[in-house]
Parts: structure tokens; C-alpha cells; sequence
């Protein structure tokens, strides 16, 4: 069972690769093991002109023709023992709304008073999460491991959630998040693995409590780790945008969403690798229906 250490970090790499300005990834359930770790730096892409409405997709964004977000992402795991993980993650996201010239000169006029700007970005949310294996046990050639997280984010940095429809550039929520999950991982000896995960995450303020989840189909051999999986969120209550209910506050909003994505990991030399995904949502609402692509270096240890 020793190729699963090999390319282990990789998961943990593409984690640091996702879309950290929407719907990131949970966590790998693959161990680091003590003193061991990665360090990953990657940049996304992503944007969207269909938005998911209740009750119904709509093939317009609210004022912009086009919303493009942008984000790199500083990502960390560390070994503490061979059964405790820690990881953290910071991004900087950049979003902007593209609209015909004389919409935004309006906005500018109508919101002058607030320095209206169809760009914004930022420092978003600092996440830090503890994940520790709780059970393992071999079965036949393969090995089940049952794992349990806690992870907390809060907003490092004083960005804009106005209230209108100009929240539709925003960065973030402005939430702290405290979430928990349990994993469930199996690894064959050949290299082909599975994993499922899920959890729930209490968020402060009026930003709704969601259960998030992912399942994930993958393959961590000598030189080559690759990964596909369905991600969601349904949200705990919460309002509908432009429905009975909403007064504006878009953190108030019910964001539900399905995701499909796959990631690749190559290591190049002396511990430093390449990853590379796409991801897109196919279910959802309240929420864009972004397609974002990534790439980022990292370096393992």
C-alpha cells in the first residue's frame, strides 16, 4: 500500500486548487503523516451569464451581462501525527461584473454616494480545519478509513456586502463558518480509490446553515494522481432572490447547488508538482452557473 503516500499530497493540493471564491472542496481522505505536508499556491477562473433563480434557471444576470470571478489561493497542510491533520487556506478573490457602458455609468450616478464600482476584491475568508482518522480497517487488498473533521473561516479582511443587486459582485458573505463533517475512504492496491463525505456548517449573522457533501471517484499511482466528483450544498431555510420573503439582504439567500468537477496532479521535480481542474455547476439556486478552471504549483515536504 505503499503508492498511496506517493502522490497522498496531491489530494490535498487539488483542494487548494478549487474554486476558492464559490463552492470549495471539503477535504481529502488521505493523511499527510507527522512531519510531512504541502505548501500549494493556484489561481482559478470562473464565470457565468445564467443564473440559477427559483424557480427556474434564467438565461440573464440581474444588471451585469456577464460576471467573471478570479482568485488565488495560499493553501497549507501539515502532518501533526500520523492520524492528525491540520490545514489552512487563504484566498484573494477579484469579481467583476461586465455591462454595457451607459448601465454602469447609471449605477456610478445612482450609488455616487457609496463609490459604486463593478469591481471587487480582496482578502476573502482565512479557513482553518483540523481532520483526524478516526477508524482503520483493512479489507481484503484494500483499506477503509473513517475520518472526522471541524473547520472554522472567518473574514480576514473588511470587504463590501452591501445590500442590492451590486451583492452580486461581492467576494463573500461576510460570515464566520463553523462546519463539521465525517469522511469515509477507500483505497485498493492499485491505486483506484473512493471517498464520501458529509457535513454541516453553522454560519453567523442571517447567512443560512447549509449540509454539504461530496462523493468522489479517483486514481493516486507512482507519477499521476486524478479525481472526479459531485459536490453540493443545500441551504437551511433562507430567502429567494426577488421572491416573497427577500428584502434585499442577499446573505439572507437560499444557496443550494450541485457540482461536477475533475483535477489532475503531475509531480515534476525535488517535490514540486502541477495541478490542474475544471468544474462546473449543473443544479442550483440563487447561485451563478459558473464553469471555472485551475492551475497551481506546489511544494510538498
Amino acid at each position: 500500500m505503499q503508492k498511496f503516500s506517493t502522490l497522498a499530497f496531491a489530494a490535498f493540493l487539488l483542494l487548494g486548487s478549487a474554486s476558492a471564491g464559490r463552492a470549495q472542496a471539503i477535504v481529502s481522505g488521505f493523511m499527510a503523516g507527522k512531519g510531512h505536508g504541502s505548501v500549494s499556491l493556484s489561481g482559478t477562473t470562473e464565470s457565468y451569464t445564467n443564473v440559477y433563480l427559483a424557480p427556474e434557471k434564467i438565461d440573464v444576470v440581474p444588471i451585469f451581462q456577464e460576471v467573471r470571478v478570479n482568485s488565488l489561493n495560499l493553501y497549507a497542510t501539515y502532518g501533526l501525527t500520523d492520524k492528525i491533520d491540520a490545514i489552512v487556506s487563504l484566498p484573494f478573490i477579484q469579481s467583476k461584473g461586465r455591462a454595457p457602458g451607459t448601465v454602469i455609468n447609471d449605477l456610478h450616478a445612482l450609488y455616487s454616494d457609496q463609490g459604486y464600482t463593478n469591481v471587487r476584491q480582496g482578502l476573502q475568508d482565512v479557513n482553518a480545519l483540523l481532520k483526524f482518522k478516526a477508524y482503520s480497517r483493512e479489507i481484503g487488498s484494500s483499506i477503509l478509513d473513517l475520518l472526522g473533521v471541524v473547520s472554522f473561516s472567518t473574514p480576514v479582511s473588511n470587504y463590501q456586502t452591501n445590500t442590492g443587486y451590486g451583492y452580486i459582485i461581492a467576494i463573500g458573505n461576510r460570515a464566520t463558518k463553523y462546519s463539521t463533517a465525517g469522511v469515509a475512504h477507500l483505497k485498493t492496491a492499485s491505486g483506484v480509490f473512493a471517498t464520501a463525505q458529509v457535513g454541516y456548517s453553522l454560519r453567523t449573522g442571517l447567512v443560512p446553515h447549509a449540509l454539504i457533501g461530496e462523493a468522489k471517484v479517483g486514481y493516486a499511482g507512482p507519477k499521476t494522481y486524478l479525481e472526479g466528483y459531485a459536490a453540493f450544498q443545500e441551504s437551511n431555510g433562507g430567502t429567494d432572490i426577488s421572491q416573497q420573503g427577500f428584502t434585499g439582504f442577499f446573505p439572507s439567500t437560499r444557496v443550494n447547488y450541485v457540482r461536477l468537477g475533475a483535477s489532475g496532479y503531475r509531480p515534476l521535480s525535488k517535490g514540486f508538482g502541477l495541478t490542474l481542474g475544471v468544474s462546473t455547476y449543473v443544479a442550483g439556486r440563487n447561485i451563478g452557473k459558473s464553469t471555472g478552471y485551475s492551475a497551481g504549483v506546489s511544494y510538498n515536504f
